[in-house]
């Protein structure tokens, strides 16, 4: 049951948004579409709450409540338990209702929908300054901030727009989210379909805030092998922290640890957590430059995953004071201004702890470029032995680019003399063609897993390389360098081809007798 209200559920979503949907770009209206969803879901939490509060009490519905000193009650146990605090005026279901219910004009007769946009921008507001002091303040502050209700991207005029947004909530008032219905995560499933379903029509700015689902999973899964409890998990450039939920799907995680420097994805990623169900006290994403200004450099964390922007530029040997950081310093090299990809792998690296395991999506590029970043390949090879596994995956797997990437894992547990496990997951039959996009399938996630928590060598698909092998190719991880696909053609019969020729140069000279005939007598020369 839960499944099929499931895919309802995501197909209603989807089908609201077409009401913002040509007025601006995917990424524009992502912002209105699913801060009102978050803004509902605010709503229905707090009203479950209350009424779980008012159990004993003689009014028992939250909506109906007026009394002074049980709503202060309720406010104080509020922001202890979900982080923040809605009155009942200020509840979605009676802003969505006053929206849709019909002014009258001065003749007495219906007009246009009441005004609610003034309103709502206030309670997005309240919803934010309810926090303030609190142990959630941070975890609010300035979420609503990308929605600007007087856009006129929503409308030319205050009442278009009002009519508009109106419209929006009355269809999103309509669904039932059922959180106390089930245990199972259906409105973060359908939450994150949408953030999904944005990303497909973002270009290259997806790239930002989503990574897809499966490789999602498969960095979810090699993380977790072996263990069903985190204690943490870390994402230093989390987009909208989908990354970091897909882990918790794969075993039970106590604390979310993530860092974005997109100020609107950052607001994402913090609703995103919170709309699972994730309590306020057990996440802490920042927002800033991870590479420049790190927050969480004290914590050394048991899973760290990362889609980091491909070879994004950075400061590097511009800025001195990173050849003393603490990240950077013994490997006696920083990764190129124009290349970020080490620098982020090193800094992972630093915060990865003793029995942790680490996993990341890099462009092809780091396995096999020299100067600095070979330098650093070495060094991690060589001498920190971190380097657990290699998995090449196909081109035109991400939205906003084709071209090809892999997978690093990581580890700081690994005994001297362990072999580096090389996947390729590239090839035709690994993944499946959708449209214009490549998609690993479920049966192509299972192989890469099985495969890595096997340490299995499967002919033209994985082989496991010693040390040795890796220095004699120059610490060059090159996967075709270790796994051979090569295709041997059949043998050519060329006695067969032979008489095949043969037979159509009989079979031509046939058909150029008949051809002759024809022209002889329709009386006109024949072609040749």
């Amino acid at each position: 049951m839960s499944g099929d209200h499931k895919r309802k559920l995501e197909q209603t979503l989807w089908n609201i948004a077409d009401e913002l949907r040509g007025k601006m770009h995917a990424d524009e209206f992502r912002d209105y579409i699913l801060g009102f969803i978050f803004y509902k879901y605010l709503s229905e939490k707090q009203c479950l709450h209350a009424n779980g509060l008012l159990e004993t009490e003689t009014v028992k519905n939250y909506t109906e409540l007026t009394d002074p000193a049980d709503l202060d009650a309720i406010r104080e146990d509020s922001l202890e338990t979900l982080g923040y605090f809605l009155e009942p005026s200020q509840l979605f279901d009676t802003i969505a209702k006053k929206g849709n219910s019909k002014a009258e004009n001065d003749a007495g007769e219906g007009a246009a929908s009441n005004y609610i946009l003034e309103e709502l921008d206030e309670v997005l507001t309240h919803i934010e300054q309810s926090t303030m002091g609190t142990e959630s303040e941070e975890d609010f502050t300035a979420l609503f901030e990308d929605m600007d209700l007087q856009s006129t991207k929503l409308g030319r005029s205050v009442s278009a727009r009002n009519e508009l947004i109106s419209k929006i909530l009355t269809h999103l008032n309509g669904i039932d989210f059922k959180l106390g219905d089930t245990k199972a995560d259906v409105l973060g499933d359908a939450y994150e379909y949408l953030i999904g379903k944005f990303a497909a029509g973002a270009g290259k700015k997806a790239g930002e805030f989503y990574t897809p689902q499966q490789i999602s999973t498969v960095l979810a899964k090699i993380v977790t092998t072996g263990k069903s409890k985190l204690r943490s998990v870390y994402d230093p450039t989390c987009g909208s922290g989908s990354l970091l939920l897909r882990v918790a799907k794969e075993a039970k995680v106590a604390e979310f640890f993530g860092q974005e420097m997109n100020r609107t994805t950052y607001n994402l990623a913090r609703m995103n957590m919170i709309l699972h169900d994730v309590h306020y006290r057990d996440f802490d994403i920042q927002q800033e430059d991870t590479l420049e200004a790190p927050r969480h450099l004290n914590n050394r964390f048991e899973a760290v995953v990362a889609n980091p922007p491909f070879s994004a530029k950075w400061k590097g040997k511009d800025n001195p004071l990173f050849l003393q950081d603490e990240r950077f310093c013994e490997y006696g090299k920083l990764a190129p201004t124009s290349k970020a990809d080490f620098a982020f792998v090193q800094h992972m690296i630093y915060q990865l702890a003793d029995n942790g395991t680490m996993a990341c999506v890099l462009p092809h590029g780091v396995l096999f470029r020299g100067a600095a970043e070979g330098h650093i390949r070495e060094y991690l090879i060589k001498d920190l032995n971190v380097l657990d596994a290699v998995i090449g995956l196909p081109a035109n797997l991400f939205y906003g680019t084709s071209i090809p990437a892999c997978i690093l894992v990581l580890k700081k547990c690994r005994q001297k003399d362990d072999s580096i496990l090389f996947i390729d997951a590239s090839g035709d039959g690994h993944f499946e063609k959708v449209k214009n996009q490549n998609v690993l399938r479920d049966e192509d996630v299972d192989d890469i897993i099985d495969t890595y928590r096997e340490r299995k060598v499967e002919d033209k698909y994985s082989y496991e390389a010693s040390s040795a092998e890796i220095k004699e190719n120059d610490w060059n991880l090159n996967i075709p360098r270790y796994v051979d696909t090569f295709e041997e053609e059949e043998p050519v019969d060329l006695e067969e081809v032979s008489k095949k020729l043969q037979a159509l140069e009989k079979g031509m000279e046939t058909a150029n007798r008949e051809i002759v005939g024809f022209c002889d007598e329709l009386g006109i020369a024949p072609p040749f």
